[in-house]
């Protein structure tokens, strides 16, 4: 298994299995087998069967640990059951244990590692309870690795400065990790707080050798955080690209929770970008599956996208309201994580819509937490959060040390918003010529990331300086992404959308919603008008 062998490891325990007498050792190694077959290989379809064997093989009795621990895999993949039925049987399974727990026992671990991951994913500071108790009862101690992801994953907003150190370290070393299991881990870890991109050459490796030994779970966990790391550095083509294949492959195979995660990358995109339609269309998909399920994490995730369409569209009501939902202003709540994803966001639509005070309280925690000392990124937002609801002049120097943060080049996106902020309270304070030098910067950002409302509204605030733009840099060959360019160039040369779709590694719906937006880039109404409004030039 260290070696990623899944297969190999599997076949090991099932052949172990055979030759051990029926009772406790047999029935231990079929649900092992079982475990390792819902978290790696990706066959959820012979877990539940695995599962009665190690049931009849242990005497028809609860079975072990690691059974519990495979049926919450299963229950959380498959998406057949809530997170509430996953976390009563680990839990339940956990506390039939004696006391004290072995911090040696990997069963144990691997429940505990597991009830964390139940307890992410539904965000209710109340779950994490027998996770801690359990925890309290480890002897000798707990294991340095799962105190760190734990450290990192439950409340990052209150992470100990101790442990991003730890993590830090752990990243270093990652490219020599060969237990994919273990990357997968430590780049969860990584996510609230800004270090995936040190994880990316590990989780390359970790998708490939998924794809080489038919192991999809890896294969797909690795593309999921992959996808992650493509949103917060710009590379949005290519993350809609693959986050759609991985879509496909998660559906296909009945992994519904992985594929929540691709709906969510591709709605960041889509919300990014100005496309209403397949925004709407995603989260309505992922409310509606995790409601059902109280998967409060892919809650929180869709008013994120929502939180940000609004606020690229100017509808900031509708952006307080979804950003409050996940952590209302003036508090970081408990266990949400996902917290720090929306700080800006809900700083920005407070002072939009008259809620100062609530915009002010909102800065307050986040600078008495700490936050800015996780990451480069949340040092930069927090500065421009306060510097949205600073008088002018103190705001200037604000926004002037958030812009200085080394390193926010990484986030594009976000410097660029930051860049707009700042021209606009420049142009407001009549200070032109440095507005336009921030608004200058954060139209091209935008426009080179496809971001067409926040290009627009950044291109508007450099007209009301004065500054004459000659032609709508919204519209035209060189408004169109890359990705855009390339469907545009083969639509124009006759390919279906089915054929485009299978020769970018897109879904026909996927090509179909990029041609509804480049039609109007292109001011044509028809495929058969592409081929001669690509052959114009850029304007003057």
């Amino acid at each position: 298994m260290r070696r990623g062998d899944a297969d190999g490891a599997i076949a090991a325990l099932l052949r172990a299995a055979e030759l051990s007498p029926r009772g406790y050792d047999r029935s231990r190694r079929i649900a092992e087998a079982a475990y390792l077959g819902a978290d790696l290989t990706g066959d959820l379809r012979d877990v539940p069967r695995l599962l009665e064997e190690a049931r009849q093989a242990d005497g028809g009795r609860a079975g072990p640990l690691v059974a519990a621990v495979a049926a919450a895999h299963h229950i959380l993949l498959s998406g057949e059951g809530d997170l509430d039925t996953a976390h009563r049987l680990l839990v339940g399974s956990i506390e039939m244990q004696h006391q004290p727990y072995d911090a040696a026992d990997t069963s144990m671990i691997e429940a505990l590692y597991t009830l964390a991951w139940v307890c992410h994913g539904a965000q209710r500071a109340e779950l994490w309870t027998p996770l801690h108790r359990a925890l309290s009862l480890l002897k000798p101690h707990v294991p340095d690795r799962l105190a760190l992801i734990l450290g990192a994953v439950a409340d990052p907003a209150r992470i100990a400065r101790t442990t991003l150190e730890e993590l830090d370290q752990v990243i270093a070393s990652l490219d020599q990790e060969t237990d994919p299991v273990r990357v997968i881990r430590i780049a969860m870890a990584s996510l609230y707080v800004d270090r995936l991109a040190g994880c990316r050459t590990a989780l390359r490796r970790v998708r490939q050798a998924g794809r080489d030994r038919n192991s999809l779970t890896l294969e797909l966990q690795g593309m999921v955080f992959l996808d992650t790391d493509h949103f917060a550095a710009g590379e949005w083509d290519e993350l809609e690209a693959r986050a759609d294949h991985g879509q496909q492959l998660g559906e296909t195979h009945s992994y519904q929770l992985l594929s929540m995660d691709f709906r969510y990358q591709r709605a960041l995109a889509a919300a990014a970008r100005g496309d209403e339609a397949a925004t709407r269309s995603l989260t309505d998909e992922i409310t509606l599956w995790a409601t059902a399920r109280r998967v409060g994490f892919f809650l929180s995730c869709a008013a994120h996208a929502k939180a940000l369409a609004a606020l690229g569209q100017g509808r900031f009501e509708d952006a307080y309201r979804h950003a409050s939902a996940i952590s209302r202003a003036g508090e970081l709540t408990s266990h949400v994580p996902t917290a720090l994803f929306v700080i800006m966001d809900l700083v920005e639509a407070a002072v939009r819509t008259g809620r100062s005070a609530k915009a002010t309280a909102h800065v307050v925690a986040v600078q008495e937490a700490g936050i800015a000392t996780i990451s480069p990124r949340l040092a930069m937002i927090v500065q421009a959060s306060a510097a949205l609801v600073a008088i002018d002049h103190h705001a200037c120097a604000l926004f002037d040390e958030a812009l200085a943060v080394p390193g926010t080049e990484y986030w594009p996106f976000d410097r660029a918003r930051v860049q707009l902020a700042y021209g606009e309270r420049l142009r407001r304070a009549k200070s032109t010529t440095e507005a336009r030098t921030h608004l200058g910067a954060a139209t091209d950002t935008f426009h080179r990331l496809g971001a067409t409302p926040w290009a627009a509204r950044a291109a508007n605030e450099l007209r009301a300086t004065g500054l004459a733009i000659g032609h709508d840099a919204s519209t035209g060959p060189a408004s169109l992404t890359p990705q855009q360019r390339e469907i545009a160039m083969l639509a124009a040369a006759g390919l279906t959308n089915k054929q485009i779709g299978q020769r970018l590694y897109l879904s026909p719906r996927t090509v179909s919603t990029h041609l509804y937006q480049i039609f109007p880039k292109l001011g044509v109404t028809s495929r058969a008008a592409l081929r001669d409004a690509l052959a114009e030039g850029p304007p003057d």
